[in-house]
């Protein structure tokens, strides 16, 4: 699909954007070609190294295509817009309307503002996140929990883009906050773990009073799950499939449970089970439910789960473009949401995967949840 997609961005920049171009045509074609190639690199890559998860190319040539992608991506959503307000001038004065939809110097405009917010994007795609504070009531949450701290790290994505230096950041940035608890809802890796291996090491380092927990997300399993799960647990990192744990503090219970996610079905795995999560959890205790994707979440309250945690759309990377994210998972992509009777906050990720390291007006975070007792 993604190809698609891409394949469609390109034939549609190089249409209304190269064709109308006061050049040659042997500059039109090498450019049409060039723009076509770059909105299609996704595909060149499965074919030349196999698999587009992860790419196992230096970070300053990710960064480079990543910019150059970003920059067609945003032209062809420019050019959209350009084209329906150029249509509605044009009902009400033909030569503003041909100026927007045709004149030179709106599209060369147009290309110089993408190049610079695709390059903006990009190091807002790979900079250390800052911390973002998020206070949340739970009715049935006991006093003794209240201002209990949960640091969130969600789509981490290690990789050939947001390497060990990156990674150890992030885990002194979270450490930092000394939090109750910390957490990782998914994807955490993309590539093998023996590819990986450096790049992932920061996160032993990880503390927190009560522990660190975490679930995998899609990307563990596109690239050897059952190894992944094997590199957690070297890294004493447990990962909650579709069970929980009890958290005691000053004599009070929380149940956290975590879930697998939905691809397993694609791989013959362990599928997402909530209600398998909680089986045996008292019935009383505040449950937060640890779940990649921001899904099904009207089935995890019905579970009996107060505070479900995800991440997965990553904001949506782009405003304006995270209203296509946001259609895709059942209407929920970033902030805090009441659902029923259960509340569940959407990371906009701490990383990103490499294969489109843009951000623009959704910025990456490291998540602190500071949990508010009701009673």
């Amino acid at each position: 699909m993604l190809h698609i997609v891409s394949a469609v961005i390109g034939v549609y920049t190089v249409i209304r954007f190269v064709l109308p171009l006061p050049w040659c045509k042997t500059n039109k074609a090498l450019f049409a070609a060039l723009l076509f190639l770059l909105a299609q690199h996704h595909l060149i890559e499965k074919r030349i190294f196999g698999s587009i998860a992860s790419p196992e190319m230096p970070a300053a040539v990710i960064m480079l295509l990543g910019w150059a992608y970003g920059a067609v991506l945003l032209l062809a959503m420019l050019l959209v817009i350009r084209d329906v307000v150029g249509l509605l001038c044009y009902a009400c004065s033909r030569k503003l309307g041909k100026a927007l939809l045709s004149g030179h110097g709106v599209l060369y405009g147009t290309g110089l503002l993408v190049m610079l917010l695709s390059g903006v994007g990009v190091w807002e795609a790979v900079r250390v996140p800052r911390v973002k504070t998020v206070e949340i009531t739970l009715p049935n949450l006991p006093q003794e929990f209240d201002g209990f701290r949960v640091v969130q790290l969600t789509d981490l994505h290690a990789s050939r883009l947001l390497q060990q230096p990156w990674m150890a950041a992030v885990v002194a940035k979270a450490n930092a906050l000394n939090p109750d608890l910390t957490v990782i809802t998914g994807d955490l890796v993309d590539g093998t773990p023996q590819a990986r291996a450096a790049d992932v090491e920061p996160l032993r380092a990880l503390t927190a009073r009560y522990g660190v927990y975490a679930v995998p997300g899609n990307h563990e399993y596109y690239v050897n799950y059952v190894g992944w799960m094997e590199a957690f647990k070297q890294l004493e990192l447990p990962m909650l499939l579709n069970e929980h744990v009890v958290i005691t503090h000053k004599g009070s219970n929380l149940i956290l449970a975590g879930i697998t996610d939905r691809v397993a079905y694609a791989y013959h795995d362990l599928p997402p089970s909530t209600a398998d999560a909680v089986n045996g959890a008292i019935p009383s205790d505040p449950v937060i439910l640890l779940s990649h994707r921001p899904v099904s979440a009207l089935d995890n309250a019905a579970e009996g789960v107060d505070l479900q945690l995800s991440g997965h759309t990553h904001g949506g990377q782009i405003y304006g473009g995270h209203l296509l994210v946001q259609w895709a998972n059942e209407g929920f992509v970033s902030g805090l949401y009441q659902v029923g009777t259960m509340q569940m906050y959407v990371s906009n990720g701490t990383g990103l995967w490499n294969g489109f390291p843009i951000r623009l007006g959704r910025p990456s975070e490291i998540t602190q949840i500071v949990l508010r007792s009701a009673i």
